[in-house]
């Protein structure tokens, strides 16, 4: 697969960049996406909520009335949790939320997202590029020119540039990552992938 490369205000170079097809043109697998998007949300997940239960909630431990011969229900103490301001039945506990994922079903599953991207004809090849300064402007301009603005854009760079990355860190919906840190959640939770060329080497290694 071979896409046009751009340079950063937008038009076409005339050369053009060999996507690997083992990684672009395969068969998306959409449940290794589920799976690898489901492990990433669930391994950010602190799992640090907790509820008191009836043994934890502050009350005292008198029985209300007695079992039999009062005419109603039989109750307990006042943290009952059927009374208002008693414990909670089953409440959540601390836990921790992660769970295996093995390589291979992860590497199908960011493979499988990027060619999702490239049948959709959101990725775009960008010549390397840095900018002079930090300024938030540079990356507007730069996204204006490369028909992304308003878009949830992903800028993939073959490492850290601190100039494009802080230049972009105040626009909404812009991302920059390097492409060794790329997966498939940040992949699927974008509309537009920008790729230097330097940065689609990498990924074609992948």
């Amino acid at each position: 697969m071979e896409l046009a490369i751009y340079n950063i205000k937008g038009e076409d170079t005339g050369r053009k960049a060999v996507l690997n097809d083992e990684i672009f043109a395969i068969d998306p697998n959409e449940h290794a996406i589920y799976l690898d998007v489901k492990q990433y949300l669930a391994n950010r997940r602190q799992g640090t909520h907790k509820s008191k239960e009836r043994s934890e909630v502050s009350g005292s431990t008198r029985k209300l009335h007695k079992q039999k011969g009062g005419g109603g229900s039989r109750i307990g103490d006042i943290n009952s949790p059927v009374l208002v301001g008693g414990g909670r039945v089953f409440g959540p506990r601390p836990r921790d939320y992660r769970f295996k994922l093995n390589k291979k079903v992860k590497q199908l599953a960011r493979r499988s997202a990027l060619a999702l991207k490239a049948q959709e004809n959101n990725i775009t090849i960008i010549e390397d590029f840095t900018f002079d300064n930090i300024k938030t402007k540079n990356y507007i301009n730069f996204a204006k020119n490369l028909k992304v603005d308003g878009k949830k854009a992903l800028v993939i760079l073959a490492g850290q540039d601190k100039n494009v990355y802080l230049s972009s860190r105040n626009v909404p919906n812009a991302n920059v990552m390097s492409a060794s840190d790329i997966n498939t959640y940040v992949v699927m939770n974008n509309n537009a992938l920008l790729v230097t060329e330097s940065g689609l080497a990498i990924i074609n290694k992948l």
